[in-house]
């Protein structure tokens, strides 16, 4: 009996997952279409008797929203470049190369995704005031490169290790350098798991908000997630440009997920198997 359901099992849970996930962004969409007028006036409703874009409209032509979406725009793609590029050279390193503390350093990266950055904000917070980085662009990059760099090596080391060691062994026979080895070679190779390790790292940065929150008190550097609070005021909640705004926010994550999905799920699974 237990085999005999199993088939229908599969595709009711997953249907049920869908709907758990895709049911919170569709209530998100249907208040940020329905007026201002009509927000509190219909009541529960699937769908607005009236659809409007009066809420994007609004967001839109709020003078900081635009400087809140060019700094999430800076801050995350140059930390998920800065964290890949140090992730290929840190994860061909462990891959490849034979050096003492080798496995000390393996079991230090390991631990680091065992803490949150709760338990250093407040030296980091302190670090950041006495280098000048507080209330930068450039340190909050930084800090979100250095927190996602753990997971990255280990993607990228994963990767390395399922590309055949004969390939570099035949471009050292023609004379290539470590380096130039790395660049020609195994790169171009590791492509997928470069595509993995940017969109990881840029998603992580894009959506973050703690050390945003901490580290960024200037209201012309906020980024986007950091932003979004400001629609919580004492009076109460304005939910329909709130829920715009979200959407907008949503939107560049998703198109640069759809841009690196190939390469996010070939890296993934590449990596998973040695050989």
């Amino acid at each position: 009996m237990v085999k005999r359901s199993a088939p229908f099992l599969r595709p009711l849970a997953l249907a049920i997952f869908a709907f758990a996930t895709l049911f919170p962004l569709y209530w998100v969409a249907k208040i940020a279409v329905t007026p201002t007028a009509l927000l509190y006036s219909e009541g529960l409703r699937w769908w607005p008797s009236v659809a409007s874009l009066e809420h994007f409209g609004q967001v839109w032509q709020w003078a900081q929203f635009p400087d809140y979406f060019r700094n999430s725009v800076v801050v995350s793609l140059s930390s998920a470049l800065l964290a890949t590029t140090l992730a290929a050279l840190g994860g061909y390193a462990l891959s490849r190369r034979q050096f003492r503390g080798r496995a000390v350093v393996s079991l230090f990266l390991l631990l680091t995704q065992m803490f949150s950055a709760m338990l250093i904000i407040v030296p980091l917070t302190k670090l950041f005031t006495a280098s000048g980085m507080i209330n930068s662009l450039l340190g909050l990059g930084l800090a979100y490169a250095a927190f996602n760099l753990p997971f990255a090596i280990f993607l990228m080391r994963s990767f390395f290790d399922a590309l055949p060691v004969e390939l570099e062994e035949a471009a050292a026979i023609d004379g290539f350098g470590r380096f130039e080895m790395l660049a020609r070679i195994l790169l171009p190779l590791a492509l997928p798991g470069l595509g993995a390790t940017l969109g990881f790292t840029f998603v992580e940065a894009w959506s973050e908000l703690f050390l945003a929150l901490t580290l960024i008190n200037d209201e012309a550097r906020k980024t986007l997630p950091t932003g979004l609070m400001s629609f919580i005021t004492k009076l109460g909640i304005n939910w329909g440009e709130m829920s715009a705004a979200g959407l907008i926010a949503l939107a560049p994550a998703c198109l640069f997920f759809v841009l690196v999905e190939r390469f996010l799920v070939s890296g993934l699974t590449a990596g998973a198997v040695k050989g």
